[in-house]
């Protein structure tokens, strides 16, 4: 058992508890080993839409986040594995900005996830999943909810196929974050682009951010991606890996119930 997406004090919009509050609950629940995966600092020029501006932690903190982590992995290097990681955010046209960052602290890092919270329209960055606020404004200025649902996933396609340098992540977080509201809006069907996005991260050699957290979601109540795109992901043979995405302890092993009949892996095993 490996949880491959976990968060840690330095998260802005999380919880202030600590590694070793999470390396319990970890362990309690059984797994072995974790990534933790804190949301990289955002481009210096890139304006943060959420209200808080907390979508990612400082750059002045990414050194501090990194030694904390090397002491808390030498700790526990005997009794539990523990990868240093970032959730790196893909943001169209700050691809320059995101490569200079990872040549700087890839080196760094054991693992990474690369994912896609923000999306443009027109002139506009919306954080899709911020709340369902959030997300209409998003798709009534992207034109409709399905010009909308289309925008997110040419975005995460992008993410796969952009320059980011040697260090660019190999596992793209949580690929169908769009339908984290689906139960309030009237989303039109995704599979084409999904298995479009499947069809990139095979051709890629790329892995999958199997992720729990949209199962306790009550307007979405799935996993990200569903299981009839884990089920296609598996015939593929596209490397899974379970990622809780936990902001507290107490959301360590959420949804894994529902993933664990899918062939799991860790980060070292693709």
């Amino acid at each position: 058992m490996y949880d491959g997406h976990v968060h840690t004090p330095y998260c802005p919009h999380g919880s202030s508890a600590s590694f070793i509050d999470y390396v319990d609950a970890l362990r309690r629940q059984g797994f072995q080993g974790a990534t933790f995966c804190e949301h990289a600092p955002l481009p210096h020029a890139f304006v943060d839409p959420t209200p808080e501006q907390d979508s990612g932690m400082s750059l002045a903190q990414l050194p501090h986040y990194l030694e904390d982590l090397q002491q808390i992995k030498k700790e526990y290097e005997h009794h539990f594995t523990i990868n240093i990681g970032l959730e790196v955010d893909f943001i169209e046209g700050y691809e320059e900005e995101t490569k200079e960052l990872l040549d700087e602290y890839g080196p760094k890092l054991d693992d990474a996830i690369l994912s896609v919270h923000f999306v443009k329209t027109k002139d506009h960055y919306h954080c899709i999943d911020f709340s369902e606020q959030a997300f209409q404004l998003f798709y009534e200025q992207a034109g409709s909810v399905e010009r909308g649902v289309r925008r997110y996933y040419e975005t995460v396609t992008h993410s796969i196929h952009a320059n980011l340098g040697r260090y660019k992540p190999t596992r793209i977080g949580h690929p169908s974050l769009v339908r984290k509201f689906q139960r309030d809006f009237a989303l039109p069907n995704d599979e084409a682009w999904l298995l479009q996005v499947l069809h990139q991260i095979k051709a890629y050699n790329y892995a999958i951010d199997t992720n729990g957290a949209g199962t306790i979601k009550p307007k979405c109540l799935e996993p990200y991606p569903p299981t009839f795109i884990l089920n296609e992901a598996t015939k593929q043979r596209i490397p899974l890996v379970y990622g809780s995405d936990a902001h507290h302890p107490t959301g360590i092993a959420q949804g894994y119930d529902t993933l664990r009949t899918f062939p799991l892996s860790s980060p070292s095993l693709y």
